[in-house]
């Protein structure tokens, strides 16, 4: 993966920060995709007991053959203070660090948070998307910002999430009758393709399996650094 050189400084004041969100959230492009997108790196994150460290786990998903090709992970000291809205400051250099580690193709990113469903449009899967210049999508099991009608319970179905009337994001049922996930732009991507890529990789769970297997993976790091603590 060849990634932008990162636009600034990760030790910031929230103000910095927020303005850097401000900034970024122009760049973001949303764009149906060039091509198919097939492997799929889920990331998901967790910190440590002492909240010093953020562990991230990256799973590279074959949408098409619906497998793990490959995995990495990495940790990383945490220089913000828990703030709401600004949660990918504290967990993107994790992240980072650990879709460095992969080998093999990405071609799209998924997060277990939110792109542009974020009070500046601006959350992880933008921040992460835009560094690493590759289409990302933002798989949040709750609902940041926004309202929605509730979907119909057939896998599948769909409702706009809007903030007055714009247009942020889907809630998504990846599985009949359980809780919809939400869906929305990272960057270089459009809502329909992030909404085609996210049923496709949900296989009878409520999450998308490229962020399920994140999931799975940060849990049994975060258990095994507890071991190692203690």
């Amino acid at each position: 993966m060849k990634f932008k050189p990162t636009p600034h400084r990760w030790s910031l004041t929230p103000r910095q920060a927020i303005a850097v969100q401000k900034k970024l959230a122009d760049k973001i492009v949303v764009r149906k995709p060039t091509k198919r997108l097939r492997f799929i790196a889920g990331i998901d994150l967790a910190f440590t007991e002492s909240l010093t460290h953020c562990i991230a786990a990256a799973v590279v998903w074959d949408r098409d053959a619906k497998c793990i090709v490959e995995s990495a992970h990495a940790k990383r000291v945490v220089r913000m203070p828990y703030i709401p809205g600004l949660l990918s400051f504290r967990e993107a250099p994790a992240a980072l660090a650990a879709l460095r580690k992969i080998r093999g193709p990405v071609e799209a990113i998924m997060c277990d948070g939110h792109g542009i469903a974020h009070p500046r449009r601006f959350g992880i899967a933008c921040h992460l998307g835009y560094i690493c210049n590759i289409p990302a999508i933002g798989c949040g099991k709750s609902r940041l910002i926004g309202k929605h009608a509730e979907p119909a319970t057939r896998r599948g179905s769909s409702r706009i999430l809007k903030v007055g009337t714009e247009q942020v994001g889907l809630a998504l049922r990846t599985r009949d009758n359980v809780k919809p996930v939400y869906i929305s732009v990272g960057h270089l991507i459009d809502l329909e393709a992030a909404r085609k890529v996210s049923l496709d990789c949900a296989c009878g769970y409520r999450l998308p399996e490229p962020t399920r297997q994140a999931d799975i993976l940060v849990a049994k790091l975060t258990s095994e650094d507890a071991d190692d603590t203690n």
